[in-house]
């Protein structure tokens, strides 16, 4: 692995003293090293192969290892203009310094936060045929030596491509390469002049080639290296040739790109507006609010992080005219490729008086830094804790205080549901079985009350007051036995025990 991060001119000389030390010695070469595993190769003298090995472009010809002088730069100048037909020039032109630092500006320019970097690599699949051609081949010349060679002896081009690379990126950047990180650097080349070389693939495995809706082409490289897999070797090099033709240009690097993982910020939400969606609320492509709940907080955490875009979500959801009060209502944010990922809890105290100070809509609280799979807990509380309402109620007849105390006394009444009419158009039609587990009255007068429930989270409580056509029983109308509605709902808490609370 030592090996290929050097410079062509110092590669060529360790191959020649490689060669030189080989001739001196009787008997197999064993190349000690750990990582790759040692391999014994059993050199020897065949003037035949040697020439038949040159023939097919294999194993190029070198310099003798007693004649040193110039004989490197002769065999860099023989080869100047020639593009490799195994690598199409990714391991000629894309390792020197001058590409390095080429990826190094778009990264430094890009102004991301990150302590380490994973470096990936985008080829183009016909790349990997050519490199099974240039295996088929060093594998016919190796069994004409009576040497075996398996898959597992050659390195993979992408393989040493990142060896060569990592290094020199590691040392521009100033950070370690760890396969671990969030941040990634890609490079995505492409070689348009041998782009039809892996169409024969298709006919020969068309189960590999299945379009997709989000693919430009069914010649990816996954679905290429599917099909080599499969296809016999007989047949592979009836349809190419072997070794591969030598292309006349270079592969094009076609983008250098940066992406940092995603970061996730929780908090509890407090809503105070009777007319402010959860969500954007737009309907055939037309805005009926002006702002909601998950923009407000989106714009500053946008602002902060240096985002490309995010993804919002909460456990549960109230409805466009009810409140959020008490502790408030869990929510959770996505921010997709941050430049910004580090954060003090000073600062992240900062932002969420940011927020606060933005509207009298909402406020938001213990906004806090979290992981992926810490969301869960907050999903799992959306179905099954408890959630608090308080609703003004409207009856049509009057009402005396006595009308109402039996309420008080309901515990664990069972309901079902149907889907509400309002939700019908979103929301599969089903009977849905949920409990009161507790209510307490307050009288008003004549015609109104406030009733206080305490319920299974996925009840409709509007629907429990009006009855919903009767799509909902028992309902408030039918145990009371006249026709109610509701006026007014708020949330007065969401039991769900996450994120921490923090200290103020």
């Amino acid at each position: 692995q030592a090996v290929f991060p050097l410079f062509v001119q110092d590669l060529l000389r360790d191959l020649q003293e490689f060669l030189k030390n080989s001739q001196e010695k009787e008997g197999p070469v064993c190349l000690d090293g750990a990582d790759p595993p040692c391999k014994r190769l059993r050199l020897e003298h065949k003037e035949e192969g040697a020439e038949e090995l040159n023939h097919n472009g294999a194993i190029p010809q070198l310099p003798s290892a007693g004649n040193t002088g110039n004989t490197g730069n002769t065999a860099l100048e023989n080869s100047a203009g020639r593009v490799c037909n195994v690598c199409l020039g990714i391991l000629q032109e894309f390792c020197e310094a001058d590409f390095v630092k080429k990826v190094c500006q778009k990264v430094n320019s890009a102004d991301y936060q990150f302590t380490s970097f994973v470096f990936s690599v985008s080829l183009p699949p016909q790349l990997s045929v050519r490199e099974r051609a240039a295996w088929l081949g060093v594998k016919q010349q190796m069994r004409n030596l009576g040497l075996p060679l398996a898959k597992d002896d050659i390195v993979q081009l992408k393989e040493a491509y990142k060896w060569i690379i990592h290094p020199q990126l590691a040392e521009e950047l100033g950070v370690p390469a760890d396969g671990k990180s969030l941040f990634e650097v890609s490079v995505v080349f492409a070689h348009p002049e041998t782009d039809e070389e892996c169409h024969f693939l298709a006919t020969a495995c068309p189960d590999c080639f299945k379009p997709a809706k989000n693919k430009q082409s069914v010649f990816t490289r996954m679905a290429v290296i599917k099909a080599l897999e499969r296809i016999k070797e007989e047949d592979f090099l009836k349809h190419f040739p072997c070794p591969p033709s030598s292309p006349k240009k270079l592969c094009d690097a076609l983008e250098i790109q940066c992406n940092n993982g995603a970061v996730f910020v929780a908090g509890r939400y407090n809503k105070y507006s009777r007319n402010l969606p959860q969500t954007p609320w737009i309907i055939d492509g037309e805005r009926k609010l002006e702002s909601s709940v998950e923009e407000l907080i989106s714009e500053h955490l946008m602002a902060e992080f240096k985002a490309d875009s995010f993804n919002f979500s909460s456990s549960g959801r109230e409805d466009v005219d009810v409140r959020t009060l008490g502790n408030g209502r869990p929510f959770a944010m996505e921010l997709v490729n941050p430049r910004r990922i580090h954060f003090s809890a000073e600062e992240m105290k900062r932002l969420q008086q940011a927020i606060n100070d933005s509207s009298d809509k909402i406020q938001v609280r213990d906004l806090q830094l979290v992981t992926r799979s810490a969301i869960g807990r907050m999903k799992e509380g959306e179905e099954e804790k408890t959630k608090t309402y308080s609703a003004l109620i409207w009856t049509d007849k009057a009402i005396q205080r006595e009308d109402i105390a039996f309420l008080d006394d309901i515990k664990e009444l069972r309901l079902e549901q149907k889907t509400p009419l309002r939700v019908l158009h979103r929301r599969p039609l089903a009977v849905r079985c949920r409990l009161i587990h507790s209510m307490s009255s307050e009288y008003i007068d004549q015609h109104h009350f406030r009733l206080r429930l305490r319920t299974q989270a996925g009840t409709y409580i509007k629907e429990f007051v009006h009855g919903d056509f009767g799509r909902t029983k028992p309902n408030i109308g039918s145990l009371l036995n006249r026709t109610a509605d509701i006026l007014e709902l708020d949330v007065e808490s969401v039991d769900v025990d996450w994120p921490p609370t923090l200290a103020d």
